[in-house]
Parts: C-alpha cells; structure tokens; sequence
C-alpha cells in the first residue's frame, strides 16, 4: 500500500520576515513616488487653473476684469469653439483670443477671415510665431529676451498714453505696416502692437503678456487702465478660449493614433524610465566580461551531501521518494552488467529477463525488490537498501 506524505516547510522556503526584507525596498521606493505623484497634482491643481477664464477668480484667472468692464456696461461671453468666436465677429464687438497658438492653421485662417472684415477690435493674447503670420499678417513674433515685465509706453497710442507703464513684458513683435501703433518696447521692439483695419474702424490689437489680465496682476501699474481701454472699446466683449476638444480641429486634423494624442512629456519620460531601467541593469549587473570561475571557500565531501540529503528525506518523512532513488540508481547500475541498454534500465518487460538468466533465480521476487511498493517504515527503508547491495554485488560476482 502506497503513502504518500505532505512535504513540511523546509529552510530554503522563505518566512514572512525574510519576504519583507527583500520586498520593503522596492515597497519604499513605490510609496516614496506615489507621495511625490499626490504632492505634485495637489500643487499643480491650484497653480494654473482657469487660466485667463474670466468666470475664475484664481490669482491666473480673468474674473476681476470682467467684473470692472461690466460695471461699465461691457458684457462678456466666454465661447470655447471657432464656429461661435467667427459668429459673433462685428463692428460692436471686441473678440479676444485668449491662446492662439492651441489654434490648428487651418482655424487661424478661418478666424482671420471671419474678422478682419467686421469692423470690430480683435486682441491676440501672446501669439507666438505660430499663429501670428495668419492671424495678423506682416507682423513677425520674436520671443522676450528680459525678465523685465514692466514697461513704459513710448509711443502715441492714447490708451496706453493714459494708462502708463503696464506689465506688457513677454513677446516682442515687429512689423511692415507703417500705420500700426509700437507701444511698450523692449529692446526696440514692441509689446503692445495695434494694426488698424484699412477699410473700416476695426483693428487688431497683439498683447505680448497675459499679466495685464490677471486677476493677481490687474491692480499694479496701470495695469488695469489699459486692459479696460483694450477690452471695452465696444459694447460687447466675447472670450475665446480655445480647446483641443474643439470638433473644428479634430475634423481638420482628421483621426489620430495613441502616440499621437499623448502629449510630448508622457513620450520624454517614458524615455527617461527606459533610459533609468537600463542603467540599473547594468549596474546590478557588476561585469561587463566573461564569467570568471570562482574557487569555493570550502569543498564538501560527496558523503556529506549524500547524509545531508537523507536526514531531509527522513525529516520529511520520504521513504517513498528515498526507496525510488535507491531502486533507480540500482537499476541504472545493473543494466550494463546483464547486457541491457541504459535508457531501458528501468523497463521491467527489459530488464528483469536479463537478470533472471544471469542469476538463475526468481522473476518475481526480482521485480518486488526493483520495482515494488514503497517501504512501510524506516526498517523496512534500511532492509531494501541492504537487499539492493547484495543484488548489485551477486550480479558483479565473477
């Protein structure tokens, strides 16, 4: 009858506290940066949000200067798609585009030919190089070269006559039009720069800073003298926010793919975790040559490896596993000694014949020593072994 014993636990399973050891560096290390992940998002969602929308009262928010052009009897309609900015373009309007640059070309061109034509006021809020060439053709965007925002007007354009220096520092722009206006210069070009429309009272207006617009901003110099002048020339002052979900740009720039729509930071660092990974391997891995053989502190007898690994299987109770590798290795033995191929050491229908002629004895009793049941106890364990001996030095006999 065959038993079959439950392995316990033996040294080489780790323990708990073994498990903690190797794992709590890593654990540290992903705790550390979902920390760093949380603080982040915590201060960056305070930093900039609703940036130039005048319905936000956050320090980059818009709110205060439509508060005080309302008082003056200026509405403001905040729009987020081209279709609404291009619709409300007329003669009593001022539309103010608040990030030109998020416009696709496509949209640029459409919105400059929707109010270049209206006998309105259109002012461009930091336009870059981007879309100041479509918006306002002739005018060529330069980026700031000082960090010196606050500006003396120098030049005749009667707002900003009135309202005096202003915080107009940020992009600088240069023009061919020998009627436009060049206020607030810095190093000799303008930041504040008024094109006038050649058929009607219209004109557009290219503020180089958002700061005079900003709620935080909005009481210094005169800061909001001139956003008042710029903005409430007419009767109503629409608010274009553009947005990357705007349906115009994603019918124009057609159906993108995945990479297309992770924005370039995701892609840098996702290169820079690829770039980290393999510094780390290569310095895990301590060599860059060929595997050097390493001599042993000290050198343990093939006896006691054999004694070490019955005391296992005794500890575990593996008479079954400890009479399989005795047999096996008899077996193995034999073979050769009675003419039968190895790889067939351990077929009965093979090698019990071979033994039978050469030991004019009995099959059966051959087969339940080779091949039988497990032993029932430790004794009976110790009585196989000494009966495989005698076999293994019968056979070599001369």
């Amino acid at each position: 009858m065959t038993t079959e014993a439950t392995l316990p636990s033996t040294s080489a399973s780790p323990t708990a506290r073994q498990v903690w050891t190797r794992a709590r560096g890593v654990a540290l290390a992903l705790v550390l940066l979902l920390v760093a992940a949380v603080v982040i998002a915590v201060v960056r969602s305070d930093a900039r949000h609703g940036e130039l929308d005048p319905r936000s009262a956050d320090p980059y928010g818009s709110r205060a200067v439509a508060e005080l052009l309302a008082d003056r009897g200026v509405d403001t309609r905040v729009v987020a798609t081209l279709d609404e900015a291009a619709d409300a373009a007329g003669p009593d309007t001022t539309l103010l585009v608040a990030v030109p640059d998020l416009l696709t070309p496509s949209q640029q061109t459409r919105l400059h030919a929707a109010f270049v034509q209206s006998g309105g006021r259109t002012v461009l809020v930091a336009a870059g190089s981007s879309s100041v060439e479509r918006l306002a053709p002739g005018v060529t965007a330069d980026p700031a070269t000082s960090f010196d925002s606050t500006l003396d007007p120098d030049c005749a354009l009667p707002a900003a006559q009135r309202a005096g220096s202003a915080d107009t520092g940020g992009i600088r722009y240069t023009t061919t039009h020998l009627s436009a206006d060049e206020c607030y210069p810095s190093e000799r070009l303008a930041t504040l720069l008024r094109l006038p429309a050649p058929a009607d009272d219209g004109d557009t207006v290219l503020l180089g800073s958002p700061d005079i617009l900003l709620n935080d901003r909005l009481d210094r110099h005169g800061n909001a003298s001139l956003a008042l002048q710029l903005l409430g020339s007419r009767p109503h002052l629409v608010w274009y926010l553009p947005s990357l979900a705007d349906a115009s740009a994603a019918s124009e720039e057609g159906e993108r793919g995945l990479l297309e729509l992770l924005p370039s930071g995701w892609l840098w660092g996702t290169l820079q975790l690829f770039l980290a990974a393999v510094l780390a391997a290569l310095w895990r891995a301590r060599r860059l040559g060929p595997l050097v053989p390493e001599r042993l502190p000290v050198a343990i007898r093939a006896s006691e490896t054999v004694e070490g690994r019955a005391r296992l299987y005794r500890k575990a109770n593996a008479r079954d596993r400890a009479a399989a590798a005795l047999r096996s290795t008899t077996r193995t033995r034999l073979a050769p000694l009675v003419g039968v191929p190895t790889p067939q050491a351990h077929a009965p229908e093979a090698l019990l014949p071979a033994l039978s002629a050469h030991l004019q004895g009995d099959g059966q009793s051959l087969h339940t020593l080779l091949f039988g049941p497990p032993p029932g106890d430790d004794a009976a364990l110790v009585k196989l072994a000494d009966q495989l001996d005698a076999l293994e030095r019968e056979v070599r006999r001369p």
